[in-house]
């Protein structure tokens, strides 16, 4: 239950209990037979703020897809509300490269470890698969909020994690899903990896050696990781950005937020609450404060 306002100790600071959803930008994808981008970290619950006060308030953009060489995915930014941080997820592996550590981790590229996840925001990614080519070879699934990702394997890419759902802004939305690890295509055929329920994207896959597509972005404002890119005899394709994060405080309608100006939020009221839905910020350090 969400209480309004409570007097401090001594009738000192006033406390307001405001519940919260702080998902931070998802990892991205590595390219070239690459691991997916694992989830950005994941928390929920209530803390008590002080009224009167500024209170960060930062959303995390997404990581960077792996678009030249075989370069790993860059991992997810931070997202702040108060003193809850989520960790930014992890890259995935590029070619032969480890995926990163992060709010989930990174599949593995080919042959390769995975990222592990934070304890308390998501999981960890899923290994690289066999790392020879020739339809074989494959990249692991991002580690998502509610499961790891799945290893490659045998002309398989690994399937991204899901997410996880929450209700607090009235409806059941799914987000922090990991990206789907890609692979080796040739005319055998070969399937990449999907992305996880919850903004994942999926492994770049094609209809042929020449078509093979790149990984798929993470969805913006979910924290999705991005899809790992693909490899072939004639082909090398990129992987997919990590999705940005997102910020949402549920607070008493007796309270009214002030947001500093580079912070782009809508707010709601609904049941006696108040829901802000903050999608973007312009820098690390923009506030909130509750009156």
């Amino acid at each position: 239950m969400i209480i309004a306002a409570k007097a401090g100790l001594g009738g000192g600071t006033t406390l307001a209990d405001i519940e919260y959803l702080v998902v931070a930008g998802g990892g991205g994808g590595g390219r070239e037979t690459a691991g997916g981008g694992g989830a950005g970290g994941y928390r929920t619950g209530t803390v008590a703020v002080s009224t009167g006060t500024n209170h960060t308030v930062s959303v995390g953009g997404g990581g960077t897809a792996g678009t030249t060489g075989s370069t790993t995915g860059g991992n997810g930014n931070n997202s702040v509300f108060a003193s809850i941080t989520s960790t930014g997820g992890g890259g995935g592996g590029a070619g032969a490269a480890a995926g990163q550590n992060g709010g989930s981790g990174g599949g593995g590229g080919r042959g390769s470890t995975a990222g592990t996840g934070t304890s308390g925001q998501g999981n960890n990614g899923g290994a690289g698969g066999p790392a020879a080519g020739g339809n074989i070879a494959s990249g692991g699934g991002g580690g998502g909020a509610n499961a790891a990702g799945v290893a490659g394997a045998t002309g398989l890419g690994g399937n991204g994690g899901a997410g996880l759902a929450s209700s607090i802004t009235g409806t059941s939305v799914t987000r922090a899903g990991g990206g789907g690890g890609g692979i080796y295509y040739d005319s055998g055929g070969s399937t990449a990896g999907s992305g996880g329920a919850g903004g994942g994207g999926a492994g770049g896959v094609g209809t042929s050696v020449s078509t093979i597509a790149s990984g798929v972005a993470g969805t913006p404002n979910t924290g999705g990781g991005g899809g790992g890119g693909s490899l072939s005899n004639t082909m090398t394709t990129d992987g997919g950005a990590g999705g940005s994060g997102i910020v949402v405080l549920k607070y008493a309608d007796t309270l009214t937020a002030t947001f500093s100006g580079g912070v782009t939020q809508s707010t709601t009221t609904s049941g006696g609450f108040k829901i802000s839905t903050i999608t973007a910020t312009s820098t690390a350090s923009e506030t909130v404060s509750f009156a």
